[in-house]
Formats: C-alpha cells, sequence, structure tokens
C-alpha cells in the first residue's frame, strides 16, 4: 500500500477544525511565503473565526520592524535562522493577538541566500507552552518550495496540537 500525503487544502481543514475545537486563534509571520500560508487557512470556510491575521517579513528589515526579530539576530545569524524563525512565531502570535503563532523563512531560489542553500527553510510555532522550530531541507523550484513549506507549517500547527500542555518544546 503507498501512502500519499493529503493535499495542502485537506492540511488547512484539519487545521481549521483543530483550532475551532480548541477555540484557539493563529496568525502567521511570513518571508519566503509572502502570504500564502494565512492564504491557505483563509480558503477554508470558517477560517475567519480562527485566523487573526499576518506579517509578510519578505524584506530582512521587516523581520525586525514588524515582526520584533532582534537586530543582533538577523546581524549574527541572518535571515534564515532557528532563532529569527522562533522570534518571527512569537512577533506574528504577539503583535496579532493569536493563541498561536507561526512563521516560515528560507532560501526559495533561484540563488542561494546569507550561504545558505536554495531549499534551506526555518518553520516555527510559538504558543503559551513554548516554541517548536524544524529545519527543512526541501527541493524543487520555488513554487515547490514555497508550497512545501506551507504544507510544513500546516503539520507542525497539527503537531504543535499533540504535544501536551507540560510537554518541552
Amino acid at each position: 500500500m503507498v501512502v500519499t500525503e493529503p493535499p495542502i487544502s485537506a492540511l488547512a481543514r484539519q487545521v481549521v477544525a483543530h483550532l475551532r475545537e480548541n477555540g484557539s486563534t493563529v496568525a502567521t509571520a511570513e518571508s519566503l511565503t509572502a502570504g500564502l500560508i494565512a492564504a491557505t487557512i483563509a480558503s477554508v470556510p470558517g477560517a475567519s473565526s480562527v485566523l487573526r491575521g499576518g506579517l509578510i517579513t519578505y524584506a530582512t528589515d521587516l523581520k525586525q520592524t514588524l515582526a520584533g526579530v532582534e537586530e543582533s539576530v538577523l546581524a549574527a545569524e541572518g535571515a534564515v535562522s532557528q532563532t529569527t524563525a522562533t522570534q518571527l512565531a512569537r512577533g506574528a502570535r504577539e503583535r496579532c493577538g493569536a493563541d498561536v503563532g507561526v512563521s516560515a523563512t528560507g532560501v526559495a531560489g533561484p540563488t542561494s541566500q546569507e550561504g545558505k542553500p536554495v531549499g534551506t527553510v526555518w518553520i516555527a510555532l510559538a504558543d503559551g507552552s513554548g516554541v517548536l522550530s524544524q529545519k527543512l531541507s526541501l527541493s524543487g523550484d520555488r513554487e515547490a518550495i514555497r508550497t512545501g513549506t506551507v504544507a510544513a507549517v500546516l503539520r507542525l500547527i497539527l503537531a504543535g496540537a499533540e504535544c501536551d500542555e507540560g510537554s518541552e518544546r
């Protein structure tokens, strides 16, 4: 039997249903996806009850001014790092007044950025229990990398939902 990945629309429906069931809201801080995560969630009927909004932080300086990523982090680690993703997720949560903040920052191509190869992506989720983060190494063209990132963030929201409230993140 071949196991196939559910389409992004199915993941988005699962995310909206889960958030609605828990009375939770979500906000995004997006770099390489430029709003695609929020748009994917918003495509689900009833998403307005769970989606607070998002920050499009495509330009590096906006990661600091809109989402609150520390200037020292951007200078030392760059726009594509675990710390940047973590601070983006926290910034989305705090600045949009959501229960959950998610973020994506990475290199969609066609060339490397800050010495990081195309397909390098960091995603993160921040909630009241802490932060989950994950490094992705994706392949394909820009659209495949961006779509793969959206799917990974949606899965991260669902995985975060499965963690116990007291678990270490």
